[in-house]
């Protein structure tokens, strides 16, 4: 009964959250709200959880992986394919080694492997928080895609590299060689995994779907089910259970491609996962706060063992580990966009020079955030010899810090980096969606051609069928005249466009209040009232979404 009043206020914590930072005049992450809430709870309680490191790993990881994977913009990875690992795995593997031994050099009572460790899942971004942070200050899409990319795979090697650490840690025992070989069998046996998981389970659903027909419930909890299956195969296949959540959710998004489900499955699914996306994030701040006290009070217990009395120390590491991951970040940045100019100008492309403040703009938005949390809890408590884990809550306290950090110097940076900044110009995919349009107008047409067909063929009421499918074709015709057209007159359509967007978001809202207002009345079935209004939201969705 204990664990959920726990979850409950937990997830009560996230809800209120969310409505404090609106209400904030100032632009306050959510994440440092939820932190901050989250230390309240346990000011109140007067206790901490307990965290079971194998559990919360399980529970949380997975599906925000497999979420990352499945949301990701394909063409902007691809596209931008080269900064991009240059970020994740080049910056990754020079934030271990530079920030390992520098935190070991600066407090050596943290053994070189737990520091290595600590610099690992240092290491991985979180593109989320930046959203938050960025949200009344935009941020340049492509310059999202590659921090989105960059923390998709970045994710996966930070966490990686963090079990090379641990384990070194608990067996005293490192081989680069060995390494190697593990790290090839846990990347490809990982990614194996995830894609044949997520293969052969919508495989079986599509069967299952032909012969029984969809029910939504189940194609919602079997994508739920997806990356926790993914990642305990590949864990019991000693691979890399990170790796294939990863490549489990960009197979999915593949998989999805192929329409094999309902629209009314997709729409809901989409509603769900958002859902659980916010709820674990925001769950996973929270337990920071609330963990915090007790890593805070722990770690000024050994603050001695560093060699200094006073635990105002402990600050004075985590600015210097912040100082040192920016420090890292912007070189690494810089030399990159360097060397991609160079490459450019040897291609003969034009070269749009980007202004010193979106390369700072890009380092200083490499904030640290709900991985890096999640990773650092999963530190084992205990040595294989029984003895306690070196340093844990000073390695905890130092991550919980630097993430803190991260997010007060982005949340006042960014939005001053940002501001009123000229942007290279972004490549507009304007004339590809209007192909794309006009491809499908001319589809519908002809479906609604055979349709008309086929049902008004020999039918007395013929003639009926032909005066609809005239009218609806009509619309379609129209949509492609519009999109065919350029220059002024296109812009004119456009404009038209709008307004009429406009003019039938009205119609809907009020359509709605409406219906409400007679299903208030008792003029209305429940249940009718609830599918009219689910069918006008849907339409205001529609017509709200940015095109």
């Amino acid at each position: 009964m204990e664990g959920v009043t726990i979850s409950l206020f937990l997830l009560l914590a996230v809800v209120v959250s969310g409505m404090l930072a609106r209400m904030s005049p100032i632009a306050v992450p959510v994440p440092l709200v939820q932190i901050g809430l989250g230390a309240l709870l346990a000011t109140a309680t007067g206790s901490a959880i307990t965290l079971e490191p194998t559990l919360f790993f399980l529970l949380f990881l997975p599906p925000l992986l497999f979420l990352d994977g499945w949301r990701i913009p394909k063409e902007g990875l691809f596209h931008d394919k080269g900064t991009i690992l240059e970020l994740a795995l080049g910056l990754v593997i020079f934030t271990v080694l530079g920030i390992g031994f520098f935190i070991h050099w600066m407090v050596p009572a943290i053994p070189l492997p737990v520091a290595f460790a600590l610099a690992a899942i240092l290491s991985p971004t979180d593109p989320i928080a930046v959203s938050a942070i960025t949200a009344r200050v935009p941020i340049p899409k492509r310059v999202m895609h590659i921090l989105e990319g960059e923390s998709l795979l970045n994710d996966a090697s930070g966490l990686v590299c963090m079990r090379f650490a641990v384990a070194a840690t608990l067996t005293g025992t490192f081989s680069a060689g060995e390494a190697v070989l593990t790290f090839l069998w846990l990347a490809i046996g990982g990614i194996a995994v995830g894609l044949g998981v997520t293969w052969l389970v919508t495989r079986a659903k599509d069967i299952v779907s032909r012969k029984l027909g969809e029910e939504t419930g189940s194609q919602i909890l079997i994508s739920i089910l997806i990356p926790f299956g993914a990642y305990l195969l590949a864990e019991h296949l000693h691979c890399s259970g990170i790796l294939a959540a990863v490549a489990a959710g960009i197979a999915m998004s593949y998989e999805e491609q192929r329409g094999k489900v309902l629209a009314v499955t997709r729409v809901r699914r989409a509603a769900v996962w958002d859902t659980v996306q916010f709820t674990m994030n925001g769950i996973i701040f929270v337990l920071l706060g609330e963990q915090l006290p007790g890593i805070a009070s722990g770690a000024a217990r050994i603050v001695s063992d560093t060699g200094h009395l006073h635990p105002i120390w402990l600050g004075y590491y985590v600015v210097a580990i912040m100082l040192a991951l920016a420090g890292l970040r912007l070189a690494w940045v810089w030399v990159s966009l360097r060397f991609t100019l160079f490459k450019a100008a040897r291609r003969g492309e034009v070269i749009h020079k980007p202004s010193w403040r979106l390369v700072v703009a890009i380092s200083v938005a490499g904030v640290r955030g709900a991985i890096t949390l999640a990773g650092i809890l999963t530190l084992p408590l205990v040595m294989n010899d029984g003895t306690p884990f070196p340093a844990r809550d000073l390695v905890i306290f130092l991550a919980a810090g630097v993430i803190i950090v991260s997010l007060v110097t982005a949340s006042i940076a960014l939005p001053a980096l940002l501001q009123d900044l000229e942007l290279p110009p972004e490549p507009s995919h304007q004339r590809e969606e209007d192909d794309a349009r006009i491809a499908a107008a001319e589809a519908a047409i002809k479906a609604i051609e055979a349709t008309q067909h086929r049902l008004g063929n020999g039918r007395n009421d013929a003639d009926l069928y032909a005066d609809v499918g005239t009218r609806l074709m009509e619309v379609y015709r129209q949509r492609i005249d519009g999109r065919s057209r350029s220059g002024d007159e296109n812009d004119q359509i456009r404009k038209v466009e709008e307004i009429e967007r406009i003019l039938r978001l009205a119609g809907a809202r009020a359509e709605r209040d409406q219906i409400l207002k007679m299903a208030r009345a008792r003029k209305l079935p429940d249940e009718m009232a609830r599918r009219l209004v689910r069918e006008i939201d849907l339409t205001e969705a529609r017509l709200s979404s940015p095109t």
